[in-house]
């Protein structure tokens, strides 16, 4: 007779995680973006914080999150390599939707990090991985602890990337829960939304930008891949959708 496999504590609580995200997906999957939304605000209540870059479609997040969540504190990580344009529009977002951003920033200011470490975006995958924790990871690990949050509601979707393509609805990120309510949205679905709640949008649209980030390394698309325009086409995350490494942090 063969006895059946003991699993150790850390395997059982994996296999309950992952029996946890595809039942969470399927639900998911089943439901229009604010209905996701209404039921991670339900489930997750007090410990979820969603995110926006306020860059080319964020105002389609934060109208949902408006509408549906009101309740759900929105974080904004300020790299301090923004477009001037984008802090302009978040300004104007922030009024139009009746809310007000947690902004997170890197706890060295941009003049100290270039004199200590250079451009740290111009160098190899090593400094710029050193760039994104500095600038972009550490701050919203701090964000998630300070607002006591283990779930994360960001706006990726499918077509942003090859590597986004792959993803599903609702995964893991070391210790914490990411949940993307818009990812099968395509851009005719954005578009649409946008313009029937008159939206505004953001400065550079019109600029020939698809994409939006650090001025250092975000440049104009045109008939061009969205890929292509991010870090000289090199590579597309900045760091915070990719697990640190970090043991201390939860993400």
């Amino acid at each position: 007779m063969r006895l059946p496999r003991i699993m150790s504590a850390e395997q059982r609580s994996e296999t309950e995680t992952k029996d946890d995200l595809r039942v969470l997906n399927a639900q998911l999957r089943s439901l229009e973006a604010g209905e996701r939304i209404q039921l991670l605000a339900e489930k997750f209540a007090g410990r979820i914080v969603a995110t926006t870059s306020f860059g080319l479609q964020a105002a389609v997040m934060l109208k949902l999150l408006r509408e549906h969540a009101p309740g759900i504190p929105v974080v904004f990580i300020d790299t301090g390599y923004l477009f001037p344009e984008t802090y302009r529009y978040a300004s104007l977002l922030e009024k139009e939707l009746d809310f007000r951003a947690h902004v997170y920033a890197p706890r060295i200011t941009a003049a100290r990090q270039e004199a200590l470490h250079g451009k740290q975006w111009e160098n190899g995958p090593e400094d710029l991985n050193n760039y994104a924790r500095i600038h972009k990871v550490e701050p919203m690990n701090r964000a998630l602890q300070d607002l006591g949050a283990d779930a994360w509601i960001s706006g990726l979707r499918h077509e942003h990337s090859r590597g986004r393509s792959q993803r599903d609805m609702a995964e893991r990120q070391a210790r914490t829960l990411k949940v993307y309510p818009i990812i099968d949205w395509n851009s005719e679905k954005v578009e649409h939304f946008i313009n029937g709640h008159d939206l505004p949008r953001h400065p550079l649209a019109s600029a020939g930008y698809v994409t939006m980030g650090d001025w250092h390394s975000t440049s104009p698309g045109g008939s061009s891949s969205r890929e292509s325009t991010r870090f000289k086409g090199e590579r597309y995350e900045c760091g915070l959708h990719l697990e640190s490494g970090q043991q201390d942090f939860q993400i």
